[in-house]
């Protein structure tokens, strides 16, 4: 019959380090700015004091010289900046307008060399030398725009939020010859979502334009 005692009350042999409770191990191994090895902490910055980060470089610029509705620009950005961001916050042209800003929408359709772009897609350093034209390039002074005047007198717009980037995307549309039939009109201006359901006006609107009808 065995001598010794149960294995629970063996006491670890003299000079060797007793192993840490549970209460020491899960105490030891909260991670506070650093990671956890074998139940220590790894050297880290601290959350508490922590010493400033380097401040981050500059992202990259560029120099981009375009035209904008008549008007030339130079102007330097971020090389991530889209045409969109540049008419808004550098140019303060708010009439083009960020909906979706994934080229879903069309709130932000402006002319580039005449032809329609998504204006939130499009990167302002890759327009060296680009004409650009926005809703607010439209008019002649006082006098409206045909499409412009088409759109109010179809009464083709609610909330307006839509408005601009519809009016630019119909000049396009005109311009390209996309005018046939309503239902072509309605096929080259599917790209320009108008969440008031005005769409029969709209079309209206392009058709006035397009034959002074």
């Amino acid at each position: 019959m065995s001598t010794e005692p149960p294995e629970s009350t063996v006491s670890p042999p003299e000079g060797s380090p007793s192993g840490p409770s549970r209460r020491t191990f899960v105490a030891t191994t909260t991670v506070v700015g650093g990671a956890v090895v074998a139940g220590s902490l790894v050297a880290g910055p601290s959350v508490f004091g922590a010493e400033p980060a380097d401040a981050a470089e500059a992202p990259p610029g560029s120099r981009v010289s375009l035209t904008v509705n008549g008007k030339r620009h130079t102007v330097t950005v971020d090389n991530r900046t889209s045409l969109l961001d540049l008419l808004r916050e550098h140019l303060g042209l708010p009439g083009s307008k960020k909906g979706c800003n994934a080229g879903a929408c069309g709130a932000c359709t402006v002319l580039v060399d005449g032809r329609r772009v998504n204006s939130c897609l499009t990167l302002a350093v890759r327009l060296e030398g680009a004409e650009v034209t926005t809703i607010e390039g439209l008019a002649k002074g006082e006098r409206l725009h045909p499409l412009q005047q088409a759109f109010i007198d179809q009464d083709a717009f609610q909330c307006g939020f839509c408005t601009s980037g519809q009016i630019m995307s119909g000049v396009g549309c005109i311009d390209e010859g996309h005018t046939g039939s309503p239902e072509e009109i309605r096929e080259f201006m599917s790209g320009n979502i108008c969440r008031c359901g005005c769409y029969v006006k709209i079309v209206r609107a392009v058709e006035q334009t397009a034959h002074g009808k």
